[in-house]
């Protein structure tokens, strides 16, 4: 696989700056930027804005995102505002029933749980949330868990690909095997994968997968993808927005109401969908993702941290064995003795940005960033480690 070389010039990043926090929300590259300022001064002078526009740019942007996780039809792309109207769309569309289970990932991001506790609490069915068994190197035992929750039961199964706070890798293709043999369908939140570690949906064939685009999509905010099955062909949207229908196109024509829907997933996009500003913005950062391709993207995060991890292992700190677990998203665990509060202060000083979530100290790199961003960072975990050693 050809090596990709830092993009820190593709970015405006400060010299100084140390943004290691992709997880958080991923910078718009100068190619994005510029696509978002002529989409602003296109509407500017909205005589510039004419039909096809309305479809031109959604259609590229499905037609992008749709090869990003292999799949050939760009109809089963919607264009969503976020991750919880995706779910949203999931909740209402499956079937699940008194006596049945939905099964989640514990410490799962909201966006993916309240829709399944509400669907739980309609249809009086059972939210069965799986847990680490432990801290400490969890991700082999997680999954087994995970596996094990899954039984004659399950109607949903509804997880993400990497865990949000620590990086925590799921085994897709394993998990849906094992949705399928029990008829159970399988949602993915792909937010913090999608971008930056390859996912194929031919092979691992989810009923939906869904991802917001401000993170390792690298694009604005406000604007995501979703992906649905054949389970979704006949459902019902959230919204009865008038692009949906079919025939849309036709301006001239929108007074001949129509019941039908435009083919596949478009019946779910996002009223609206067509943002003059947003729209270009994501279809920039999507070429130029394909251009550098996740799987090129891991493999440089995975340069910049390997060594560096392994330092921070023999300095007494916790990092989850690679196979389980991101290059571009991964947690740190403290010893006990370290103080995080002086942690946190250490890193701002340094202009280090990075996120605690749950138990984690959060490091989530790409491909702007370079050795001098993760000496920063070492150099405050090697002077707390040291601090801790002295006055343990």
């Amino acid at each position: 696989m050809e090596v990709l070389e830092c993009q820190r010039g593709q970015f405006s990043f400060a010299r100084n700056v140390h943004y290691l926090n992709c997880a958080y929300m991923g910078p718009l590259s100068l190619a994005v930027q510029q696509a978002g300022i002529a989409g602003v001064m296109r509407k500017a002078d909205p005589s510039r804005i004419n039909a096809a526009d309305f479809y031109d740019e959604s259609n590229e942007a499905r037609s992008l995102f749709a090869r990003l996780i292999n799949v050939d039809d760009r109809t089963r792309i919607a264009i969503i505002p976020s991750v919880s109207y995706g779910i949203a769309i999931a909740a209402r569309n499956l079937s699940c029933s008194s006596g049945q289970n939905i099964v989640v990932t514990g410490e799962q991001f909201p966006s993916n749980v309240y829709a399944w506790r509400k669907l739980a609490a309609q249809r009086r069915a059972q939210l069965r949330t799986v847990s680490p068994l432990s801290v400490r190197q969890r991700g082999e035992a997680w999954n087994e868990a995970l596996i094990d929750a899954i039984d004659e039961r399950t109607a949903i199964v509804a997880i993400p690909h990497v865990h949000w706070t620590d990086g925590t890798r799921f085994d897709l293709a394993r998990i849906a095997r094992r949705a399928r043999s029990f008829g159970a369908a399988l949602v993915i939140d792909a937010t913090q994968s999608l971008g930056a570690l390859p996912l194929d949906v031919s092979e691992i064939q989810p009923d939906a997968l869904i991802c917001a685009g401000y993170k390792w999509l690298l694009g604005p905010y406000s604007l995501g993808f979703a992906y649905f099955g054949k389970r979704f062909d006949k459902g019902e949207p959230l919204e009865d927005n008038w692009i949906a229908r079919e025939n849309s196109q036709d301006f001239r024509g929108l007074i001949d109401y129509r019941e039908e829907y435009q083919p596949g997933a478009l019946r779910y996009d996002v009223g609206e969908r067509s943002n003059f500003a947003l729209m270009p913005m994501a279809v920039a950062a999507l070429r130029q993702i394909l251009a550098w391709r996740p799987e090129r993207i891991q493999g440089y995060c995975a340069q910049l941290f390997d060594g560096p991890i392994e330092e921070l292992r023999s300095l007494g700190f916790n990092v989850e064995r690679n196979e389980w677990r991101g290059s571009h998203l991964f947690g740190v665990r403290m010893p006990p003795s370290i103080n995080l509060a002086a942690l946190h202060d250490d890193l701002t000083r340094a202009n280090v940005s990075i996120a605690l979530r749950g138990s984690a100290l959060r490091i989530a790199p790409n491909v702007y960033n370079d050795e001098t961003d993760v000496e920063a960072l070492m150099s405050c975990l090697r002077i707390s480690a040291e601090t801790s050693a002295a006055h343990p």
